[in-house]
C-alpha cells in the first residue's frame, strides 16, 4: 500500500504558497472522495486532500477569476491565491452553512474583488507617476526640462535593478505589466511588486527633489 505523503514528515504549520504547488506533485490518492469526505480530510490538514481539491476545482476558480479579470495569466495568479487561502483558512469551513464547493467560489470572488481593487490602485499610482515623471515631455525644449530629465534619470539609478528595469520598460517602452511578464519570465506577481515598490520610492524620490 502506498505510504500517505501526510505521515511521511512532521506535520507544518501555515505552508507558503510552493506548498500548494508541491502538493500537485503527489500522486491522486483522493480522487474517488466524495466531496463531503474530501472537504473533511482537507479542515483536517491533509495536504493530498488539498493537492485532491485543485485538482477538482482549479480549472473553475481559474475559470471565474479569467471571466472578471480578462487576463489569463493574473487568472492564474489569483488561483493559487484562492487554494493558498483555501489551505490557511480551512478550519473555517462549515459544511452546514454550504458545500465546499460554494466555500471556494466564495474565496474566489474575495480574491477576485482584491486584484480588482489592487489593480485600480496601481492604476492610479501609474497615473500619478506619469504625471510626475516629464519622460515624454512635450515641451522638451524648456530650460528647466534637460534638468527634470536629469533628476528621473538619476532617482532611477538610485533603484534596485529590478525596479529599474520593469519601470523602464513601463515608461519608455510602453509595456503593461502582462507584457513585461513575458519579456521577463518573471511571473506576473513578482512584475507587480517591483513596479509597485519601484513607483513609491521614485515619486518620493522626486518629490524630495522638488521640495528642496
Amino acid at each position: 500500500m502506498r505510504a500517505h505523503p501526510s505521515t511521511a514528515e512532521p506535520a507544518r504549520a501555515a505552508p507558503s504558497q510552493r506548498a500548494v504547488a508541491d502538493a500537485l506533485l503527489w500522486a491522486p490518492a483522493e480522487e474517488s472522495l466524495a466531496d463531503e469526505e474530501l472537504a473533511r480530510g482537507l479542515v483536517a490538514g491533509d495536504e493530498a486532500c488539498l493537492a485532491a481539491a485543485y485538482r477538482r476545482w482549479a480549472a473553475l476558480v481559474h475559470t471565474l477569476a479569467r471571466r472578471s479579470l480578462g487576463d489569463a495569466k493574473e487568472a492564474e495568479d489569483v488561483t493559487q491565491q484562492v487554494f493558498l487561502g483555501v489551505w490557511r483558512g480551512r478550519r473555517g469551513y462549515r459544511p452546514e452553512r454550504g458545500t465546499i464547493t460554494g466555500w471556494i467560489v466564495g474565496i474566489t470572488r474575495r480574491k477576485v474583488a482584491d486584484a480588482l481593487s489592487a489593480r485600480g490602485r496601481r492604476g492610479d499610482l501609474v497615473s500619478s507617476a506619469r504625471s510626475a515623471l516629464p519622460l515624454r515631455d512635450p515641451y522638451g525644449d524648456r530650460p528647466e526640462a534637460a534638468l527634470d530629465r536629469v533628476l528621473v534619470r538619476t532617482e532611477l539609478a538610485k533603484l534596485p535593478s529590478a525596479q529599474q528595469r520593469v519601470l523602464r520598460l513601463t515608461f519608455y517602452e510602453d509595456l503593461t505589466q502582462t507584457q513585461i511578464a513575458e519579456r521577463t519570465g518573471w511571473p506576473l506577481g513578482t512584475v507587480k511588486s517591483h513596479a509597485r515598490r519601484g513607483l513609491r520610492r521614485l515619486r518620493d524620490g522626486l518629490g524630495q527633489e522638488g521640495a528642496a
